[in-house]
């Protein structure tokens, strides 16, 4: 069969927008014919392509989007061959951690947004972004997961190593014998939010056990959460990016110098792509392995920070 672009347009801008009247609004068209090119094209699929509760892509739907974003690709990349220096961009949206954003991917985004397309950045922990992806919503995502799904490639990338860090007089207050168990239970920590396993993990790997029930504040940006222990808030882990320049300055005290955690980092795309998505992970890939290094036996303690996102 051949799809109906109508069609294609409209489911596209039901699942961007979650909402029939809004995708209406946006196509100067009735919310009646919303509903008719989704039912039309459904019909003619012959398999469901929206969850009604929510207006999420089924699996069916899931391909069908991937294929509008590839088609919206290729036809941006022909009118460019054709007419260099149209002003056509296409819209693409990649999913990324917010510590990769805070640190080594904004140079690259920017790179991108210059460059090659109108962007849209996903912002989610690095345990989650790979459904995005998945859905069709991204043409590719930095994540945990060393695997990647049926018709996506995952290319390792570098390691993402993160320092546990306080202020000198945060440490001598609440930590006078250094990390134990006692004090950590005490102690407030700061976390990204409630998602966010590295913490856990970095206790669970120092004491060789699990803990839970210890203070917690969530500052769900990288830039508040390291103001945040910089003032003495409380505790946490940062990006060793970020935190390293500050201990050696003497603002902040690493808690565990022996002890820092890394984790394995992994660029997903497309296993087919159009040239221009193509273009954009090899600069993905080419940044990241720059700015983190090539996974190594000799970086920091790994955690598999993807088991926590069952």
């Amino acid at each position: 069969m051949t799809f109906d672009r109508q069609q294609l347009e409209t489911f596209c801008a039901v699942v961007e927008l979650r909402n029939f009247g809004a995708a209406a609004k946006t196509l100067n068209v009735t919310r009646g014919a919303v509903s008719q090119r989704i039912i039309a094209l459904e019909e003619a699929l012959g398999a469901p392509l929206l969850v009604r509760d929510g207006n999420v892509p089924t699996p069916a739907g899931e391909a069908v989007l991937r294929h509008a974003q590839a088609l919206k690709l290729m036809e941006a990349d022909t009118l460019q061959q054709i007419k260099p220096g149209t002003d056509g961009r296409a819209k693409i949206a990649i999913a990324v951690n917010a510590d990769s954003l805070a640190t080594w991917f904004e140079p690259v985004a920017c790179a991108i947004a210059k460059d090659s397309c109108l962007l849209e950045l996903i912002v989610d922990d690095q345990d989650f972004t790979l459904p995005v992806l998945t859905r069709g919503q991204a043409i590719g995502c930095v994540s945990t997961a060393s695997r990647a799904p049926t018709g996506f490639v995952a290319e390792a990338i570098g390691a993402m190593a993160y320092e546990c860090v306080a202020t000198p007089s945060f440490c001598q207050t609440h930590f006078p014998h250094g990390l134990n168990l006692h004090d950590i239970l005490a102690a407030p920590a700061v976390l990204f939010n409630r998602k966010d396993g590295i913490h856990a993990g970095f206790i669970e790997r120092l004491l060789g056990f699990p803990v839970g029930g210890y203070a917690t504040h969530y500052f769900p940006s990288p830039v508040a959460l390291l103001m945040a222990v910089r003032t003495g808030v409380g505790y946490g882990l940062v990006p060793t990016m970020q935190a390293q320049p500050l201990i050696e300055a003497g603002g902040l005290v690493a808690l565990a110098p022996r002890d820092r955690i890394s984790i394995d980092l992994y660029w997903h795309h497309w296993e087919k792509a159009p040239p221009t998505a193509r273009a954009i992970s090899e600069m993905v890939m080419r940044h990241a392995r720059q700015a983190l290094g090539q996974l190594s036996s000799e970086s920091p303690d790994r955690w598999d920070g993807s088991a926590l996102a069952d």
